[in-house]
């Protein structure tokens, strides 16, 4: 299995990161984090460091995921994003 890896150096930059999010996750999982109707919350204790690391979610960006933590049913793969 091939893991994502970032550039070496990527700094991270948050005006590109939040219109991004804007683009691509806030539908599922809420403008303010907090979740919608059809994803979680990402401001939950399930997504802490200490329970997922990096690597998690960069995967299931790649990949997709299957529900496990919450009943909004599978997260799709997200097209056109890069580990950067």
């Amino acid at each position: 299995m091939q893991f994502p890896k970032p550039s070496p150096g990527l700094m991270p930059n948050p005006v590109v990161g939040k219109k991004l999010y804007a683009e691509r996750c806030a539908q599922g999982h809420g403008a303010d984090l907090r979740g919608s109707m059809t994803g979680p919350p990402l401001l939950h204790p399930t997504y802490k460091p200490s329970h997922h690391a990096d690597i998690a979610f960069q995967l299931a960006v790649r990949n997709g995921s299957r529900a496990h933590h919450w009943r909004f049913g599978d997260m799709k793969p997200v097209p056109g994003l890069t580990p950067d």
